[in-house]
C-alpha cells in the first residue's frame, strides 16, 4: 500500500519495481511481488507496471504468482555472459536466469533482461548473450556499462565506446529483439 500510495504521490505513468533478494522468504518474496502488483493497479489504474524480479530459482509456481498479477513487463537481468556469470554473480546461475525469463516468455509477457558490458567479455560471448536472450523470448534489452560499485567488486576491465554501443542494439534487434537500449549510461 505504500509502495502505491508513493506511486500515487509522484504521479508516474511507469513505475518500475525491484527489490533486494528475499531467499529469507519460503516463496522468495513472490507473494508480495504479487501483492504490491495487485495494490499499485487499484490505487493507479492507469499507470504501467514493471517489475525487476530475482530468478525465484525457476521456480515455475512462484515465477506464475508474480506473472499471475499482471504486470505490463516482467524483467530479470541476466547481468553478464556465461563465463563471467560465477565471478559477477554470487549466487545467480546462468541457465537459471534463463529459464526465468523463457517461463515469464511462455506465459505471454513482456520479458526484459539487462546486461552489463566493461567486466572482460568478448564481443561473442556479448552476442552469445544476446542469442540466448532472444531464444528465451526475452523482447527488450538494456545494454550498459559495469560501474565497481565499490573496492569489494570486480574492477572494470574495460569501459566500452558509444559506438560499440551502438552495434551491440544494431545486433541485438537483427536477432529479433523488439526493443534494445544500449549506452555507457543505461541502466535497467
Amino acid at each position: 500500500r505504500k509502495l502505491a500510495r508513493s506511486i500515487s504521490l509522484m504521479g508516474l505513468k511507469h513505475c518500475v519495481v525491484t527489490s533486494v533478494d528475499r531467499d529469507d522468504l519460503p516463496d522468495g518474496g513472490a507473494a508480495l511481488w504479487a501483492e504490491s502488483v495487485r495494490a499499485v493497479r487499484e490505487l493507479n489504474p492507469d499507470t504501467t507496471i514493471e517489475l525487476l524480479i530475482p530468478d525465484f530459482d525457476a521456480r515455475e509456481e512462484l515465477i506464475d504468482l508474480v506473472a499471475d498479477a499482471r504486470p505490463d513487463i516482467l524483467g530479470h537481468n541476466i547481468e553478464t555472459v556465461r563465463r563471467l556469470t560465477p565471478q559477477v554473480r554470487s549466487r545467480a546461475k546462468y541457465e537459471v536466469s534463463l529459464r526465468t525469463l523463457a517461463h515469464i516468455a511462455r506465459r505471454g509477457m513482456t520479458a526484459k533482461s539487462g546486461l552489463m558490458v566493461g567486466l572482460g567479455e568478448t564481443d561473442s560471448e556479448v552476442l552469445e548473450a544476446v542469442d540466448d536472450l532472444a531464444g528465451a523470448g526475452v523482447q527488450i534489452l538494456t545494454i550498459g556499462q559495469y560501474l565497481r560499485p565499490s573496492l569489494r567488486h570486480l574492477p572494470v576491465a574495460e569501459y566500452v565506446t558509444p559506438e560499440k554501443f551502438a552495434w551491440y542494439k544494431e545486433q541485438a534487434l537483427a536477432r529479433g529483439l523488439r526493443y534494445v537500449e544500449s549506452g555507457p549510461m543505461v541502466r535497467s
